[in-house]
């Protein structure tokens, strides 16, 4: 087994861990068909960090559907606590995403309280919760997303607190992005995630919309301002893609480019979430992951990590351990401008088919 103490050789956890590579091409097919925004911007990773991307993916995919999809248990929350401690102890369950996730803990460095705080935000959810205002909405969006954008950051070899959070700046970003693309799915399934002070001010009762969810004039306000406050936070998380290894920048840009498109079909399509759902069409996915790979990286004045996320940051600069892994390889500009050109002609093959995500 793994040793368990956070001070145990490095090599000793590396050379016991448990993870195959038939567990990490198990966790790749997870994603692919899971989370096809994340997959397309996957490809312009360095390979190493794409397949401990796919793995760590996995395992947070795996939760949420644990307690939000089909034949969720009530005890979904404290089984995966219980999963999450035996893959940091070495010890993890029988199944791909956990072994996976053993071994890049352990090679990365990942404090505890990064996936805690994701099952945390799980908990939230398979309790129901719903947010009087934004701040309490972002605080669960730093859970389910930000915790996840500084635990990619890690992935990629970065520990600067500025690089943390802007990572979880755009990790919220996306989830703000989602909440505003899934309201009427929500509000079927029970759900409110809307700031319920923004409705009560464009005139909505939040218990009377639940109950019967419709578009109109008043729930656009609330959506529009809701893309707003993402569209804040992905201008922030823009100057934390430089401090990233080059390699790592195009993946990073995309995924931000890919979700903000998001926003911008909902408001072409009049902010109407209720009856039809916002996606980006493989081509556009195409033409912005070009554009990711060729937009220069910028930097800004720093800003602080937003409060409801600054305990994520903190987490880390708190683990003084040694460095585990190496940084990745130096950004290729031709080998990712060929992987990009080749995802291009597979997303209008997919696009004129109809087709799944490509191989």
């Amino acid at each position: 087994m793994l040793p368990s103490s956070p001070d145990a050789p490095l090599d000793a956890l590396l050379a016991a861990s448990l993870a195959r590579p038939a567990d990490h091409a198990a966790c790749r097919a997870a994603i692919r068909s899971g989370s096809r925004s994340f997959y397309a911007a996957s490809w312009l990773l360095p390979r190493a960090v794409r397949r401990d991307a796919y793995g760590l993916y996995a395992f947070c995919r795996l939760s949420d559907d644990a307690v939000d999809g089909a034949g969720a248990r009530a005890d979904a929350v404290p089984r995966l606590r219980r999963r999450l401690s035996l893959a940091y102890a070495g010890r993890p369950c029988d199944a791909p995403a956990d072994r996976a996730l053993a071994e890049i803990v352990a090679r990365h460095r990942i404090p505890q309280a990064l996936p805690e705080a994701l099952l945390e935000g799980l908990a939230w959810d398979a309790a129901g919760r719903r947010h009087p205002d934004l701040s309490s909405l972002v605080a669960y969006a730093a859970r389910v997303a930000g915790s996840v954008g500084a635990m990619m950051t890690l992935l990629m070899g970065e520990r600067s607190p500025e690089a943390l959070a802007r990572a979880c700046d755009l990790g919220i970003a996306m989830q703000l992005t989602n909440v505003a693309r899934d309201v009427g799915e929500d509000a079927r399934a029970k759900r409110l995630y809307l700031p319920e002070s923004w409705l009560r001010e464009a005139g909505l009762d939040p218990d009377a919309f639940l109950a019967r969810p419709e578009p109109g004039p008043a729930l656009a306000v609330v959506v529009a301002r809701l893309l707003r406050a993402a569209d804040i936070l992905y201008a922030r998380a823009e100057s934390g893609i430089a401090l990233l290894p080059p390699g790592c920048r195009p993946a990073v840009r995309a995924a931000g480019l890919i979700y903000a498109e998001i926003g911008r079909d909902l408001e072409r399509a009049g902010l109407d979430p209720v009856t039809r759902r916002a996606r980006v069409p493989g081509a556009r996915k195409a033409r912005l992951l070009a554009r990711a790979v060729v937009a220069p990286a910028t930097r800004r004045a720093p800003w602080p990590p937003l409060p409801e996320a600054a305990f994520l940051v903190e987490a880390v600069t708190a683990d003084h351990r040694p460095a585990a892994a190496p940084r990745p390889a130096w950004w290729n500009l031709g080998g990712q401008v060929v992987r990009v050109l080749d995802l291009i002609e597979v997303l209008r093959e997919r696009e004129r088919l109809g087709g799944t995500a490509p191989s």
